[in-house]
């Protein structure tokens, strides 16, 4: 029987437990996406909890492109060394590290003043190419910088999210006819850089829930492709997180991992609202999924993991009320906020 609390490994990266912090916004990086103490205070802190690995908040590609408030950048040579030392605090306490980089909704090319809500035919290719290598040169980056693995911010509406769905790519060329295109061009791209021993991840959402959005077929078609291309792990999310139906639920998304895990050689994560070790433990135990992700409960507890591993009838204090918030120490729960 299959454990949470083995070690495992995502190609050549061990990890002491299958637990992964799954991506949050900090909200703490500077205008220019610098990041500062706070920052690496807030990674001493959940490195500190137990957790096998840690994907950081996203980090945008392009100095003009900023889907958040005060969000990290990588989109130059100068965060290598910020970085550095977030890296280095999160090994000396256990744990693995991976960077999430991202596009956000609208692509700019400030040259041409181009600007389009839609992958649509209006973009040149040496647009396309400019995201590609926009891409690469960050993940690079976050390989210099000493993380154990990159990952492509594939879901919750993003770029590279939206040239799945109908609803947004337009295009009447290949990349319309096979809307993972541009996906498996950026990470063909990416690999090429970072080598074939480094880990190279992709979140993306089973589905849309938009109407004339992207379904879960979009999603699984897209897993298959960079799967035979080589990526090394799959996290798979889901874009109506919010819906009330959801209260009171545990692994929304699970049906739908388990279906992608099942035809793909690499190992999938499932994220959004894994609670309970009964519950997780149930879902290693009966599907393919290798890995549990998690977000809000470490806002709440940072040390959650150890608390786990001490009670496998701990419950989590986090309720999914959505009430998270961010102040100058980063994200933080509300039921944690001090009066």
């Amino acid at each position: 029987m299959k454990s949470l609390f083995n070690k495992t490994n995502i190609k050549n990266v061990e990890l002491k437990n299958r637990f992964i912090r799954s991506a949050v916004w900090e909200g703490i990086a500077d205008s220019e996406g610098h990041i500062h103490n706070n920052y690496l205070e807030l990674y001493d802190k959940i490195s500190r909890g137990g957790i096998g690995l840690i994907i950081l908040g996203y980090s945008t590609i392009f100095s003009y492109d900023k889907p958040s408030n005060n969000i990290s950048g990588i989109y130059d040579d100068s965060f290598i060394e910020e970085y550095k030392k977030v890296t280095d605090i999160i090994h000396k306490n256990g744990s693995k590290a991976v960077c999430q980089i991202v596009l956000g909704k609208e692509y700019v090319n400030k040259k041409d003043k181009f600007s389009s809500y839609d992958f649509t035919d209006d973009y040149k290719r040496e647009y396309i190419e400019d995201i590609i290598d926009s891409f690469t040169r960050a993940a690079l980056r976050v390989k210099k910088a000493g993380f154990d693995g990159v990952q492509l911010h594939c879901a919750h509406g993003y770029f590279l999210s939206r040239t799945l769905s109908p609803l947004y790519n337009k295009r009447t060329d290949e990349y319309g006819e096979k809307r993972y295109r541009l996906i498996t061009e950026v990470y063909e791209s990416v690999r090429k850089v970072v080598g074939y021993d480094y880990v190279i991840g992709m979140k993306i959402n089973c589905c849309d829930k938009e109407e004339q959005g992207a379904k879960f077929q979009d999603c699984y078609d897209a897993c298959i492709a960079v799967d035979k291309l080589g990526i090394d792990f799959i996290e798979i999310s889901g874009g109506d997180f919010y819906e009330s139906k959801f209260r009171g639920k545990e692994s929304v998304y699970k049906e739908e991992a388990s279906k992608i895990s099942e035809n793909v050689k690499c190992s999938v994560a499932l994220v959004a609202l894994n609670r309970t070790i009964e519950n997780m433990t149930n879902i290693l135990n009966s599907s393919n999924i290798e890995y549990m992700s998690l977000a809000r409960p470490i806002i709440c507890e940072d040390d959650l993991i150890k608390k786990y591993e001490n009670d496998n009838s701990y419950k989590p204090r986090c309720v999914s009320c959505g009430k998270c918030y961010v102040d100058e120490e980063g994200n933080k729960c509300i039921l944690n906020k001090r009066a």
